[in-house]
């Protein structure tokens, strides 16, 4: 059974600097690719960034580009969302999920945690 926990979250003012982790367990975490999603309040969850399975590569939604960095370390199954110089829009609930290969900002798996909420105050 997958499970996905994602902590880290918190209320932090604008400028600020937060490390979101998600846990995975119940998949074989080294073969998947990995990202993060948001859902703001009244609005559709949106992609976030995304690493390869090896690492090696990272992708990131515009929005964010330059100021998250995504990281993984397979040996402990984890995913990281290093989030630095945040702005009031940054407010929500972030998640973790597997992502598909190559360009692709879908989210693979039907599962979803429960998600870390992120405060942004201005």
């Amino acid at each position: 059974q997958v499970q996905l926990v994602e902590s880290g979250g918190g209320l932090v003012q604008a400028g600020g600097s937060l490390r979101l982790s998600c846990a995975a367990s119940g998949l074989t975490f080294s073969r998947y690719a990995m990202g993060w999603f948001r859902q703001a309040p009244g609005k559709e969850r949106e992609f976030v960034a995304k690493i390869s399975w090896s690492g090696v590569s990272t992708y990131y939604a515009d929005s964010v580009k330059g100021r998250f960095t995504i990281s993984r370390d397979n040996t402990k199954n984890t995913v990281v969302l290093q989030m630095n110089s945040l702005k009031p829009e940054d407010t929500a609930v972030y998640y973790c999920n597997a992502v598909q290969v190559g360009t692709s900002t879908t989210p693979l798996l039907g599962y979803w945690g429960q998600g870390t909420q992120v405060i942004v105050s201005s």
